[in-house]
């Protein structure tokens, strides 16, 4: 599966915004751009994107910048998903037309329509606050290693 560009640093920025803005503090795009190694011209775009899909909130101000519009624990990443790009959890397009050709409908039914299904799933159940909780135990895990020379 290939996830574009727009969404993997979507749900970065997301995760960037929830891990930061705790105790009401806000994030700018100038920041996030700092940590997470992007472009900021080009994350401004995508939290456009973030904030038309209700996700995030800006602060104008000497202290501006993002905070999440609802808890990460409320927001979901199908949700995500959907409001920067809706072709990823959408169903597969069979042709009416050429529908006569049963090997191409078994393949659609059997495995891409089940593989959209499971895709569907997982992300109505995973929240952006299992995600992030999730990321912190890898990096936990890997700060743990111990490497002899």
């Amino acid at each position: 599966m290939k996830i574009s560009t727009r969404v993997e640093l979507g749900i970065v920025a997301l995760a960037d915004i929830a891990m930061n803005s705790q105790e009401g503090n806000t994030v700018s795009s100038a920041e996030i751009a700092a940590r997470q190694g992007i472009s900021q011209k080009y994350l401004e775009q995508i939290i456009v994107g973030l904030r038309q899909g209700g996700f995030v909130k800006g602060q104008k101000g000497l202290r501006g910048g993002y905070l999440l519009s609802r808890p990460a624990s409320r927001i979901y990443l199908s949700e995500i998903l959907n409001a920067l790009d809706n072709t990823i959890l959408a169903d597969t397009y069979e042709d009416t037309e050429n529908s006569g050709n049963d090997i191409r409908s078994s393949v659609n039914s059997c495995l891409w329509d089940k593989f959209n299904g499971y895709m569907r799933r997982f992300t109505e159940q995973m929240t952006l606050a299992d995600l992030i909780k999730e990321c912190k135990e890898n990096s936990d895990q890997k700060a743990n290693y111990m490497y002899y020379i």
